[in-house]
């Protein structure tokens, strides 16, 4: 596996931290800004939002960018929006930081996801997939419990700063190790991503130097040209069973978000926990998210749909469970770490299936991927926050996320039936 990937997981790690830490500092966001619950809440459902919308318009903006500007770019404005949320007094100003922070987050997942599978050979591009997605799951596992631990020692807004600390040894890796190609130069960036040595240069004749020596070459060819917009969205939206995978990812995304949003006060609250617990609980939230993303790299392409269909089941019972359980506390933290591994490794099963589906239109699939995944996590903790608002109590945010997984069952199933359906439509064409 190149470097480059791992270099494009450490940038997502930084980033998944911020989008997921204010699960274990809802309350004291709350407290410090003088808003309700379900409103700090939304501070999690604007930064989805903002990942659901700038997924696709910051790929469009940066397609014919060079991949490494256009990751440097939207890292740094990443790490300054997270300055002005750590400074801001205000929660109108914080839900604006989120949001903004969020469009940059975007981009750069769009662009990495192309990224990372143009410098591998299809046989790695599910685990190159997992790699980058791998940075997420780390962040569950170190970087959410420490902003916890932050929060809890010195205020919500070191978390903030952290973030925007961490951030910074990822911008000086993507100079030194991304390939700065664009869209649609698969070969060259999987040649150089390996960091192979000196390319040959080749002059007005044709002949390539390296070093002292020099010997006739053919020219390099010359970089494709990024597919037309028109023609991509074509490509996209013509690829079969892409929009009810995309409808399925945010479905599972949104159950995920629902409970984990409310997951502090569920176990403060419920569970009887007391608010050191919290970091332990989402680390092995996270461990769990990390196990899973692992084995779905490993896994899912043998048999992707088993894998999805096992995964999707397991965690509307796991789901249930927790909400059923939630009151014993050694319960539910045996139950926190199944469901990250469930949750995460049917996500990154559903990236794969994703980005296999739209063909030579990666760089907008990647978009498309990042917007299906986060609008599941706008809508759970809306959701969830509804659910609260309505007087359900503490579990009810996890009742919702059973209720979207038998959702997102219904739509795999059907998905499943429409191309049973269509396999046996062409194949009656053909004995015809």
């Amino acid at each position: 596996m190149p470097f480059a990937v791992y270099v494009l997981g450490l940038a997502v790690f930084a980033q998944g931290t911020s989008e997921f830490m204010l699960s274990g500092l809802v309350s004291a966001i709350a407290a410090d800004l003088d808003v309700s619950l379900s409103a700090a809440g939304l501070l999690t459902s604007a930064f989805a939002v903002g990942m659901v919308l700038g997924a696709p318009l910051m790929a469009l903006f940066s397609r014919t960018w060079l991949r490494r500007r256009a990751l440097l770019l939207f890292l740094a404005v990443f790490i300054a929006v997270h300055i002005v949320g750590a400074l801001t007094p205000g929660y109108g100003v914080l839900l604006a930081a989120r949001f903004v922070g969020a469009l940059a987050n975007a981009g750069f997942w769009a662009v990495a996801l192309a990224a990372a599978v143009s410098m591998v050979p299809d046989g790695l591009r599910g685990r190159a997939t997992a790699v980058v997605v791998g940075g997420v799951t780390i962040a569950c596992v170190v970087g959410v419990p420490a902003g916890a631990v932050l929060g809890e020692r010195w205020g919500w807004r070191a978390a903030f700063w952290a973030v925007a600390v961490v951030s910074l040894p990822a911008l000086w890796a993507i100079t030194r190790s991304v390939p700065g190609g664009v869209p649609g130069d698969r070969g060259r960036d999987r040649d150089r991503g390996r960091g192979g040595g000196t390319a040959p240069v080749a002059d007005a004749r044709g002949t390539a130097s390296a070093g002292q020596g020099h010997e006739t070459a053919p020219a390099p060819a010359r970089t494709p040209a990024p597919i037309p917009v028109r023609d991509e969205l074509r490509l996209l939206l013509a690829a079969p069973h892409l929009l009810p995978t995309l409808l399925t990812m945010a479905l599972v995304q949104g159950a995920t978000f629902c409970a984990f949003s409310y997951l502090e006060p569920l176990l403060t609250r419920t569970t009887g926990l007391t608010i050191t617990w919290v970091p332990l609980a989402l680390a092995l939230f996270g461990a769990g998210a990390f196990l899973g993303v692992g084995a779905a790299g490993r896994y899912a392409e043998r048999r992707p749909t088993a894998f999805i269909a096992y995964g999707m089941a397991a965690l509307a019972l796991g789901w249930s469970a927790l909400a059923l359980t939630a009151g014993r506390p050694v319960a539910a933290l045996a139950l926190i770490p199944l469901l990250g591994m469930l949750a995460f490794g049917t996500g990154t099963a559903l990236i794969t299936r994703v980005l296999g589906l739209a063909g030579r239109s990666s760089t907008l699939a990647g978009a498309f991927g990042t917007s299906a995944f986060n609008l599941g996590a706008a809508v759970g903790p809306w959701a969830g926050g509804l659910a609260l608002e309505a007087g359900g109590g503490y579990r009810s945010p996890v009742w919702v996320s059973a209720a979207l997984m038998a959702l997102a069952l219904l739509t795999e199933g059907a998905r499943r039936l429409r191309r049973v359906r269509s396999r046996e439509r062409a194949s009656g064409s053909t004995a015809g």
